[in-house]
C-alpha cells in the first residue's frame, strides 16, 4: 500500500518538474520578445501561457517514457 503512495507521489514530482521548466522558459521567452518590442506586458503573459502548456507537454511525456504500463487504473 505504501509503495503505490509513493508511487503516485514520483509521478507527481515528474509532472510538476516539467511544468517548472516550462514556466521558466515560457517567462524568458516572453520577456526576450517584450523587451525587444517594447511591450514586456502583452508579451510576459504569452510566453508564460506558451510555457505552461509547453510544461503539460514535457511532464506527460516524461510519463510516457517511464513505460510503467499503468493508465491510472488498478
Amino acid at each position: 500500500m505504501n509503495e503505490n503512495k509513493n508511487n503516485k507521489n514520483n509521478k507527481k514530482g515528474d509532472h510538476s518538474s516539467g511544468l517548472a521548466m516550462g514556466m521558466c522558459i515560457g517567462i524568458s521567452i516572453g520577456t526576450a520578445i517584450g523587451a525587444a518590442t517594447h511591450n514586456i506586458g502583452l508579451w510576459m503573459p504569452i510566453g508564460l501561457s506558451a510555457g505552461l502548456c509547453l510544461g503539460l507537454a514535457l511532464g506527460h511525456n516524461r510519463e510516457d517514457e517511464n513505460g510503467d504500463g499503468t493508465d491510472g487504473k488498478q
